[in-house]
């Protein structure tokens, strides 16, 4: 589909996936440093010391990691361009460690018309985002603007 998606083609039900991405214990440490920096994040000693045990990637470097599958991979290119409307639902319910392989999955839950924008729809996404091990590592409701077939994109 060389112009991009419309909303006519997120039908409910429909599935997107990226590609497997790996976290690097460095990248860990230096979003965090610069971001988040948090003990268990930040340093390898500190982390031992904390509720969990080992370094962990800070859940706001999951939801960047997430953020760039999504849109680069997952996502369908979209005609002109989407525009995100908002974002519901974060949750992290299992940590990210150094070495983790990262992918996203994305279903398309609703989609209606916009009411003030006709010319535009509103695609709601439920995004997953896993580890090798198929672990969910973070969950989020995506809303996401896209023009209309025959719509000025």
């Amino acid at each position: 589909m060389s112009q991009g998606y419309f909303y006519e083609n997120f039908a409910v039900g429909k599935k997107f996936q990226s590609k497997p991405f790996r976290i690097e214990k460095e990248r860990i440490m230096s979003f965090a440093e610069e971001f988040d920096p948090q003990p268990q994040h930040v340093s390898e000693q500190a982390a031992r010391a904390s509720q969990f045990g080992e370094l962990v990637a800070s859940g706001w470097h999951t939801a960047a990691v997430s953020m760039r599958l999504f849109v680069t991979q997952a996502l369908p290119s979209i005609a002109g361009g989407g525009q995100g409307a908002g974002i519901d639902g974060l949750a992290w319910p299992y940590p990210v460690r150094p070495g983790d392989e990262l992918h996203v999955e994305a279903e398309v839950i609703a989609a209606r018309v916009s009411r003030s924008r006709p010319e535009k729809g509103l695609i709601t996404l439920r995004v997953t985002t896993l580890n090798q091990n198929g672990q969910v590592v973070m969950t989020a409701t995506h809303t996401v603007m896209v023009p209309r077939r025959g719509s000025q994109a």
